[in-house]
Order: C-alpha cells, then sequence, then structure tokens
C-alpha cells in the first residue's frame, strides 16, 4: 500500500495535450497567445469602456439641455410672478401664458426621462427633482387668490429650478479630460445663468414694488456673489474659444443696459424709491438670459460632437483590438499547425516505414533468408530514402534503418546457423538410419538362422528396438524438413495393417488395443507417414497414462473420409495446454528450437518428447492433408484421459472393395 502511495505521489501532472507532440506544440505557443490576447482583451475593454462613456456622455448632454429648457421656462415663470406679486398686474396675461408653456415642456421632459439614454443615475436624480416642481402648484393656487407673498414665492420656485440644476450635473465624463471639463463648464455656466435669471426675478418684483423691502437688497448681492463665482469656475474650465462666446453674451447693448439698471438697484440699498420700470428691465434682462442659454446651447452642442467623435474613434479603435486579437489568434494557430505538421510528418513518415519493416518488411527479409537455397544471397538491402533537412529527424532515420540492417543481420545469421543446423540433423538422420536398416536386415538374418527360442526372443526384442530406433531417426529427418525413406507399398493396404504397422514400432504395444477399426484402405505412398503418425500419438498416449490401463484404438468412416483415434484414460490436459498442443498439430506454431527435457513417465504433456512428437505429427498431418486434434476423454467410471483424432481426405482412402495387398 505504501509503495503505492508513493508511485502516485511520484506521478508529474501532466498538462492537457501533452502526450502528444500536437499538443505541447500547441500548450508552448498557448502561453504567449494567452498573454498576447490578454493584453488585447485589456485594450478591447479600455476602448469599449471609453465608447460607453462617450456614448453615456452624450445622452447625457442632451438630456441636460432639455433640463435647461424646462429650467428656462421655469425661471421665465419665476420672474414673472414675482412682478405680478410686486404690483406689476399687467404680468397676469404673461404668467399665464408662461405657465402653460412650462406645463408642456413639462410633459415633453417626461417623456424623455422615460427612454433609454443616459445614465441611471442621473435619471433617477432628476425624477426626484421633478416631485417640486409638480409641488409648485400649490404656490400657483396662492398666487392666484392673492394670499401668496413674493419672498417665499420667489424661494419655492428657486429652490426648484436649484434641484434641477444639481440634479442635471451629472458627474464629469471619465476617460477624456476634454470632455470632463467641458461638461464641468456646462454646469458652472448653468448656474451663472440661474443667477442672472434670479436677479432678473428679484429685481422685477423690487422694481414694481418701487424700492427693496426687509432683506431684499441683500439677497440681491448674494445673488451677483454667486453669479460671480459661477463665472470664475466657468472661466477655469472653459477653453479660450468658449470664453469668448460668453464675454460676447455680456458685451451687448442689453448687458450694458442690465448693468446701468443694476446700478441704479444699488444706490436703493437704504430703501430710497426706485424709478425703474419693471417692463423694460425685464425685456433687456431677458435678452441678456437668453444669449447665455444661447451659449449654454452652443457648449452642449459641441461637448455632444466631441462625444459622438470619440464614440467613433473608441469604435474604429475597438474593431482594431478585435480584429488584433483575432489576427493573433489565427496566426498562432496557423504557427500552431504548421510546428506541429513539420514535426510531426516526419515523424509519421518514419513510424509508417517502421510499422511496414515491422510488419512485413522485415518478415518477408526473415522468409527469403530462410527459404534461400545454397549459394543464394542471403542479404538484399533495399534502397532507403534519409529525410534531409531538420538534423534530428535524418539521425532518428539513420537510427532505424540501422536497427533494420542490425535485424536482418540477426536473422541472416539465425537463417545460417539454422540452415547449418537443419543440414546437421538431416545428414545425422539419414546415416542412423541407414545403419539401423542395415542393423535391422542384420539382425533379421540372425533371426532366420537363430533356433535357439530365448536366442530368438532376445532377438525379437532388439529388432523392436532396432524399429523404434529408426521411428526417432525418421523423426528427425521429418523435423529438419526432409522426406521419409522410400518405404512406399503398391496397391491398397487395409487401415487394421497400419495400425498394426503402427503398434509395432512404440515400446508398450501389448498395452494398445485395437477395438474397433472399420474396414478401409489407404493409398500405398502414404501408408509409412500415416504409420508414423499413429506410432507417435500410440507412444504418447501409452507414456501418459497408467500402466494398467490399455490405450485403445478405433476406426470408421465418415462419409468420404476415414476417422481414427487413440484414446488414453491417463492424467489428461488443461485447456490451456490442449489449446497450445492442437496449435502444434495444426502446424500453427512452427517448430523453432527442439525440447531438451528427456522423455520421463509422468510429467507434463506440454514438455520433453511428446512436445516433440506433436511438431512430428503436425508436419506429417500437412504432408499427408489430414487433420489431428486432441480432446479430452470422458470415461465411464470417471477416469479422464486424451483423445486424438486423426481426419484422413478422401484422396488417401479407398472403397473395401479392392483386394488388400499384404505388408511384405
Amino acid at each position: 500500500m505504501k509503495g503505492n502511495q508513493r508511485r502516485l505521489v511520484r506521478q508529474p501532472l501532466a498538462l492537457p495535450g501533452w502526450g502528444t507532440i500536437r499538443g505541447r506544440v500547441a500548450v508552448v505557443l498557448a502561453v504567449p497567445t494567452c498573454l498576447l490576447l490578454a493584453l488585447t482583451g485589456l485594450g478591447v475593454a479600455d476602448r469599449a469602456s471609453d465608447w460607453s462613456v462617450a456614448r453615456e456622455t452624450a445622452d447625457r448632454v442632451e438630456l441636460v439641455l432639455k433640463t435647461q429648457d424646462l429650467v428656462r421656462d421655469l425661471q421665465r415663470e419665476r420672474g414673472l410672478t414675482s412682478g405680478l406679486l410686486g404690483g406689476a398686474a399687467h404680468y397676469r396675461d404673461d404668467v399665464d401664458f408662461q405657465r402653460d408653456r412650462t406645463d408642456r415642456t413639462r410633459t415633453a421632459f417626461d417623456a424623455l426621462l422615460g427612454t433609454d439614454g443616459a445614465g441611471a443615475h442621473t435619471v433617477d436624480a432628476l425624477k426626484d427633482a421633478l416631485a417640486p416642481v409638480t409641488a409648485l402648484a400649490a404656490e400657483r393656487r396662492k398666487v392666484d387668490d392673492g394670499t401668496a407673498q413674493r419672498v417665499p414665492t420667489l424661494a419655492a420656485y428657486t429652490k426648484t429650478i436649484g434641484g434641477l440644476i444639481d440634479a442635471a450635473a451629472a458627474e464629469p465624463a471619465g476617460g477624456d479630460r476634454t470632455l470632463s471639463d467641458a461638461m464641468g463648464a456646462l454646469h458652472a455656466l448653468a448656474r451663472a445663468t440661474e443667477a442672472v435669471a434670479l436677479e432678473r426675478g428679484s429685481l422685477n418684483g423690487v422694481f414694481a414694488a418701487g424700492r427693496f423691502k426687509n432683506d431684499e437688497f441683500l439677497d440681491f448681492t448674494e445673488v451677483r456673489a454667486d453669479r460671480l463665482a459661477s463665472l470664475r469656475q466657468y472661466n477655469g474650465l472653459a477653453t479660450p474659444e468658449r470664453q469668448s462666446a460668453l464675454d460676447a453674451a455680456f458685451a451687448t447693448r442689453d448687458a450694458r443696459r442690465a448693468r446701468a439698471y443694476e446700478k441704479q438697484a444699488e444706490r436703493g440699498a437704504d430703501g430710497r424709491p426706485l424709478a425703474v420700470d419693471p417692463g423694460r428691465w425685464w425685456a433687456t434682462m431677458t435678452a441678456l438670459v437668453d444669449g447665455l442659454h444661447d451659449v449654454q446651447r452652443k457648449i452642449g452642442t459641441d461637448v455632444r460632437m466631441r462625444a459622438d467623435r470619440l464614440g467613433d474613434d473608441a469604435t474604429g479603435q475597438l474593431g482594431g483590438f478585435i480584429g488584433l486579437g483575432v489576427l493573433i489568434l489565427a496566426v498562432a494557430t496557423g504557427l500552431a499547425v504548421l510546428s506541429s505538421r513539420s514535426i510531426t510528418r516526419p515523424f509519421v513518415a518514419l513510424a509508417d516505414e517502421a510499422d511496414s519493416v515491422a510488419r512485413t518488411g522485415l518478415p518477408a527479409a526473415v522468409a527469403r533468408i530462410q527459404e534461400a537455397k545454397a549459394g543464394d544471397a542471403l542479404i538484399n538491402r533495399p534502397h532507403r530514402h534519409v529525410p534531409h533537412g531538420v538534423r534530428e529527424f535524418s539521425r532518428l532515420a539513420s537510427a532505424l534503418h540501422n536497427v533494420e540492417d542490425t535485424a536482418i543481420g540477426l536473422a541472416t545469421e539465425q537463417a545460417v546457423l539454422r540452415r547449418n543446423s537443419t543440414d546437421s540433423l538431416a545428414g545425422l538422420g539419414r546415416r542412423n538410419q541407414a545403419l539401423l536398416s542395415r542393423q535391422l536386415g542384420l539382425i533379421t538374418t540372425l533371426e532366420n538362422q537363430e533356433i535357439d527360442p530365448e536366442a530368438l526372443g532376445e532377438l525379437f526384442q532388439l529388432d523392436h528396438l532396432a524399429t523404434r530406433m529408426r521411428r526417432n531417426a525418421e523423426s528427425l529427418l521429418v523435423l529438419a524438413g526432409e522426406e521419409l525413406p522410400p518405404r512406399t507399398r503398391s496397391g491398397r493396404v487395409t487401415v487394421t495393417e497400419v495400425v498394426q504397422s503402427a503398434i509395432a514400432e512404440v515400446e508398450q504395444y501389448r498395452r494398445v488395443a485395437v477395438m474397433d477399426v472399420q474396414d478401409g484402405r489407404i493409398r500405398g505412398q502414404a501408408v509409412a507417414e500415416l504409420s508414423h503418425l499413429l506410432a507417435e500419438l500410440l507412444e504418447n498416449a501409452l507414456v501418459f497414462s497408467p500402466p494398467s490401463r490399455p490405450v485403445e484404438v478405433y476406426g470408421w468412416r465418415d462419409g468420404g473420409e476415414y476417422c481414427l483415434a487413440v484414446v488414453d484414460r491417463g492424467s489428461g490436459m488443461t485447456a490451456e495446454k490442449l489449446a497450445r498442443s492442437n496449435a502444434r498439430l495444426a502446424g500453427r506454431e512452427p517448430f523453432l528450437v527442439a525440447p531438451t527435457h528427456p522423455q520421463v513417465p509422468g510429467t507434463a504433456r506440454t514438455g520433453g518428447t511428446p512436445t516433440l512428437g506433436h511438431y512430428v505429427v503436425g508436419t506429417l498431418a500437412t504432408r499427408l492433408g489430414a487433420q489431428v486434434e486432441l480432446c479430452p476423454t470422458q470415461g465411464k467410471d470417471g477416469a479422464c484421459g486424451v483423445t486424438a483424432y486423426v481426419a484422413l481426405p478422401s484422396t488417401l482412402v479407398e472403397a473395401p472393395e479392392t483386394q488388400p495387398v499384404s505388408v511384405g
């Protein structure tokens, strides 16, 4: 458990895609690409913020100008109402007309606030500032029924107008200093215009009354001080061009006449009568107020145009940054694809070449070497193309080719060694077979001359042993790929005779029982190899079955084929061992190295001589066109074992009508 934990701890953290070259190239290029895209994203966010601010500023300026329109109408209504309350009864019709105009402007302004545009904070502030405008209806009723007083009424209007101006004074536009200063100048001018309009309304009531009453002169001086403070603020924020526009508004004839009226009002500080016509004062100051409102509109128009221009510039830059990001992504993707292809294509080509060598080239070369005859050139090196360009790929290709050459060289050495071993085994087998044939002939001669029964019995045992030795020598020739010595018979031989011939070549022949062998005829040219095949199967069955149990042989016809069965009731075999043995019998497992373990009764069927016998049986079955298969034996008494089935093709078996030829 601790070892597993250590292995788990030591495992490195793998990035996604790190297992392939393409993935690694993508990861390497993704890091700088992500950084560039992050920087581009910051630029996009900054430009988007500028675009949003510009659009919001343009909408806010429009809202401010509309607010000033409402303020202007309220200022006119305030001034006319002040004159009416001061005693100028001829203002009655003007007051009613201005009230209707103010109400229409209010209705249009309410509709504007209901649309999307400026920031929600500004809109909410203006909606809150409209509540006192609605409350002015009570002041109007007091004026109409004669219960209103001039100073409180003037203060109510002034408070309402101040609230609207303050609500419209939105926060400065961020990002652009010129735009921010212009918005500040616009607000300062709105405060200065309100001071001038308040002075107009206040003195309109004073002139109508003929003198200052109570603290009205003090209020007059405070209004003038507020105007001067607002003008100083405006001059600190406005451009020279806008300062000149304001100076021009204060340099008109009406402005000069208004200053003259103001000086007359200053002389009434002690409450003396003032002989100033309220109508002329109203007309003069209204012209000045209208001039200031015109300057406001001009500044508002300039601010809106600059905001639109900044918005267009931000839009263009935003598109440029987005295009740059797309270009960076496209270039990075292209570089990743090109880089990965330039790396992986040679690797894929080398992998395909190596796979081709492993699957077809090397096996074909080995097969060609193994099938070459004496004197043939064993090595035929193909022309190879070594890719040029990247040095590492060339070295890798050369290394793969060296591996292939080394493998072919080793295969050549093995083929030469195998050929020499096969030739040696074949030569040794032929010499043993020749000596054994001579020995069998000599033993036969001695048997014919011997009359002593005991000596004759020993000669028979010696004859049987020599026959087994001849079979082993022939097995050596079979494994070496050589043909068996010619022992063919003319005509046909019965299956029973072939079985008896095979029994004669095994050591424990007395334990073999021929149970039920149906009549059949075997062609003479196949008798020797079939007898050898059956002898190997009988030898295997005798070795791996108890000495007290017989090995049974059965034979029957199956259509055009003839089947033989060698049945033992011994130790049996596992399913895995049966599968491996059947692979050897079917020729699916080539014979490469002969087993070296001696034959010991009771050992496993997959070791020792039985394995060698399987290769012999498989080779002989292939030559005969027969099929051999091992299957478990199911006995009546529950004993297990192995049954070897041999299926002979119809080309080796003929009908039983043909008279058999005796084995000579």
